[in-house]
């Protein structure tokens, strides 16, 4: 994965929306999105998967959790023999460790610089973390991109592609195509192979040709051995109080031809976070009290200084659920 937006509890009719690219070398095999174990006593995953390393680069579990990630592009500090990084996906996928936890693990593995989303919408966090930063990210709700460099770094493809996602949000937001229709607008954006100006373009040591050529949403080098092999958009549409999420993912061949297009529904998710029950008082005289009576009716009362219509009444409370209306939970 090389570019990524996602808009967090921006829209309320679809709070979760995911615009990705994967680019890789052609002749790395390859599975498409599909359900599949990455251990074979553990949970299922909805991904496309590496078959050369056996990790992904975006998924979801049913648990709630998400994944996604992208390399941080810098051959000066490469290592060939450093453990696959898509690895991490579906650790975090599979596992039941916090973020910061999570983090602190992978950032200690000799793995090649990452930036991974890493969401668990059953605790309402997603975080941004990277072995190249300090510390992981809580992300706030928002649109966020990401390349193959830091978090919101203004590469040209990053900043037009949370654009484009912004502007489809809002076209869609009270319109009545659903999501489909917004899942094509993102592809098409995911396809664009504008090409950066040379002065608004990143250095990261791989020469001006090569950042000219990576500087597309889609990619497709000179000589055919690299480029973006597959778009996928992440719909999470509320119907009522009702959560659907659509996942599409559409595959490119190396050479011309047709492109395929897989898609997965779920129903009921992402889950919702939990909220611990608060007490709220309630008024001990019951629904049916009404005002206080008025001052000539106040007789019988033993206690000349009760003024207030009723007998005093101890307080009362009762437990109550907060609703859940976002996917985040407030921050502190």
């Amino acid at each position: 994965m090389c570019l990524a937006a996602i808009a967090l509890d921006t829209s309320r009719r679809f709070p979760l929306v995911i615009a990705a690219n994967r680019d890789e070398f052609h002749d790395r095999p390859t599975a498409r999105l599909g359900w599949w174990r990455p251990d074979p006593n553990g949970p299922e995953v909805l991904s496309g998967r590496d078959l050369s390393a056996g990790g992904t680069w975006l998924g979801l579990s049913l648990s709630g959790r998400l994944g996604l990630l992208t390399n941080v592009r810098e051959p000066a500090r490469h290592e060939p023999d450093a453990p696959s990084r898509g690895g991490l996906v579906t650790r975090w996928l599979t596992g039941d460790h916090p973020p910061d936890r999570f983090w602190v693990r992978a950032s200690l593995m000799g793995h090649n610089g990452f930036n991974f989303i890493a969401a668990d919408f059953s605790r309402g966090e997603c975080h941004w973390m990277s072995n190249r930063a300090r510390y992981a990210q809580r992300l706030e709700k928002g649109i966020h991109g990401v390349s193959n460099g830091r978090l919101d770094e203004p590469w040209p493809k990053v900043v037009r592609l949370k654009q484009d996602l912004a502007d489809a949000l809002a076209q869609h937001e009270d319109t009545a195509p659903g999501p489909d229709t917004l899942a094509q607008s993102l592809m098409a954006a995911l396809t664009s192979r504008t090409v950066a100006q040379d002065e608004d373009l990143p250095v990261t040591g791989v020469g001006l040709d090569l950042e000219r050529q990576l500087s597309a949403a889609f990619v497709r080098t000179a000589d055919g051995r690299y480029g973006t092999r597959s778009s996928t958009v992440i719909v999470t549409e509320r119907t009522g109080r009702t959560l659907v999420t659509h996942v599409f993912e559409r595959s490119y061949p190396a050479a011309q031809g047709m492109a395929l297009m897989r898609r997965a529904t779920l129903k009921d998710w992402p889950p919702r976070y939990q909220t611990s029950p608060i007490e709220v008082p309630v008024d001990p005289r019951g629904a049916d009290y009404a005002a206080p009576v008025q001052e000539a009716d106040m007789t019988g009362f033993e206690h000349e200084g009760d003024t207030s219509g009723s007998p005093a009444l101890p307080p009362a409370t009762r437990t109550v659920r907060p609703r859940v209306r976002s996917l985040l939970r407030p921050a502190r």
